[in-house]
């Protein structure tokens, strides 16, 4: 595959919008030292975990209630400045990145839990709540919130992105335990969308079209989420195998059996390396699979002796328990840890990651042939999947300072997403488009669904200023 037609795929042109000199004024007298010019602060809030670099926004405001957002974001329309909502900082596709310049509005203070009720097994927080957070708080309760994409990610962030996670294979992504919304518009009116209840008929479903907006819609303030109990047995186990198509082979059966899993995670063997290094494991280095099984004591027990007869069946071995809290643990801090494992291997190094997820029955043809193309390339990477779903991520290692392989990784994810799409797949199971994957998303969806969506941007952003520039342009 040709540079220009690799590089077609990759980070629209940088267009800065001026941002007056009265708009920062203005900022500065309503939110006093919560309003920061500084070059410091501005370079935190214009970078993420993407490999993108974009100058940074003009300035941050620090968010610490929906009346700061709308007040900011008021003004911010009133001079026709971009508005770009930062969680923690945690994204991989560039969302949070000033390519038309603008302000920043940091919601990370905006992190009270807001009301638990139990009884309803619901919950209502600020956005800048993490995952981390939330359960810590509700544990007392006998609860707990799934959904988890690895990083501590802000709960509006997640909710943005439409992300999931580990467990998305028994409870789901963001699109199905988000109930209800407060998002500040882009002309500053504050409004609503849900309730607390788990349906509803009423009306146009707003929640499902913010979840997932990217910030291009409006900011979110406020989520209500589901919260499911916490299990009554909870056992994970690891299981080497011989090949990665031993493992993928493995994880299809169970799907496709219906066994309950919670989470089904591959971990090639490169990253078993770089994990053992990192977190000082002894892990087989060999693909494995880290699963992990939630219920009642003979459900769990039921559930994973179905699995470890499938595992055998397919050359699975090796396979070991973690029954306590402590050793559940630190498996799944290792597994979390990966993509950090994979930075420190290739100090300086940038990551591209794909996200590609399919039918669970095309995993295997997908992923196989995806590896092969990646050993022929010389170019370092590792790969973690959360299969049960039939998503999973390359991440690339690449050195800045040698430009070829740049182009030679995003050949490869060009490859791999037009794989994907042939199978029925996405070019995004739950990263989200961002920057990156704005020339797959008209791959995907085609191009009358894109300009629908334009269609709804323009009616509810009409000056374009909720994060410009990012799903798809205008």
């Amino acid at each position: 595959m040709n540079a220009p037609t690799v590089l077609s795929h990759l980070v629209p042109e940088v267009r800065q919008r001026d941002v007056p000199p009265a708009l920062v004024a203005a900022l500065k007298a309503r939110f006093g030292e919560r309003c920061s010019t500084a070059m410091a602060v501005r370079e935190q809030h214009g970078r993420d975990e993407s490999s993108f670099q974009v100058p940074p926004p003009a300035a941050v405001v620090f968010a610490e209630s929906t009346q700061d957002v709308a007040d900011a974001v008021r003004l911010a329309s009133e001079h026709d400045t971009p508005v770009i909502p930062f969680g923690v900082g945690s994204s991989l596709e560039g969302h949070l990145l000033a390519v038309q310049g603008g302000i920043s509005i940091d919601v990370a203070r905006m992190n009270k839990v807001l009301a638990i009720h139990a009884e309803d097994l619901t919950v209502t927080v600020q956005p800048g709540v993490t995952r981390k957070q939330l359960n810590d708080e509700i544990k007392s309760t006998g609860l707990f919130f799934p959904i988890d994409p690895g990083a501590d990610a802000s709960l509006g962030g997640m909710s943005a992105t439409r992300a999931s996670g580990t467990n998305a294979v028994r409870y789901g992504t963001m699109r199905e335990n988000v109930l209800a919304l407060e998002v500040v518009t882009a002309s500053g009116e504050v409004i609503r969308t849900g309730t607390r209840a788990r349906k509803s008929s009423a009306g146009y479903d707003l929640t499902r079209l913010f979840v997932g907006s990217e910030g291009t819609l409006g900011v979110i303030t406020e989520v209500t989420l589901k919260l499911y109990p916490i299990p009554e047995a909870i056992s994970a186990a690891i299981c080497s195998f011989p090949s990665i198509e031993a493992a993928v082979r493995t994880t299809i059966q169970i799907i496709q059996l219906g066994v309950p899993i919670a989470r089904v995670e591959l971990i090639d063997r490169n990253s078993v390396r770089l994990v053992n290094a990192h977190s000082k494991l002894t892990l087989r280095e060999e693909p494995l699979l880290l699963m992990e099984f939630h219920g009642s004591p003979t459900g769990v027990k039921e559930q994973a002796e179905t699995v470890q007869e499938i595992a055998g069946e397919f050359g699975g071995n090796a396979f070991e328990w973690a029954a306590t809290p402590e050793e559940r643990t630190r498996l799944w801090t290792a597994r979390h840890n990966s993509y950090f494992a994979a930075v420190q291997s290739r100090p300086g190094c940038k990551v591209i990651s794909t996200d590609t997820c399919v039918p669970i029955s095309r995993l295997a043809d997908c992923l196989l042939d995806s590896v092969a193309e990646a050993d022929a390339s010389g170019i370092p990477y590792f790969l973690v999947g959360h299969v049960g779903d039939g998503n999973f991520h390359f991440g690339y290692l690449l050195d800045p300072n040698l430009p070829h392989e740049r182009v030679v990784a995003e050949g490869l994810n060009h490859t791999l997403v037009a794989r994907a799409l042939s199978m029925g797949g996405t070019c995004t199971g739950e990263h989200g488009v961002g920057l990156h994957k704005m020339g797959f998303l008209v791959d995907e969806a085609g191009a009358g669904a894109v300009e629908m969506m334009r269609t709804i941007k323009r009616a509810l952003d009409p000056k374009n200023i909720m994060n410009p520039g990012k799903i798809f342009s205008i």
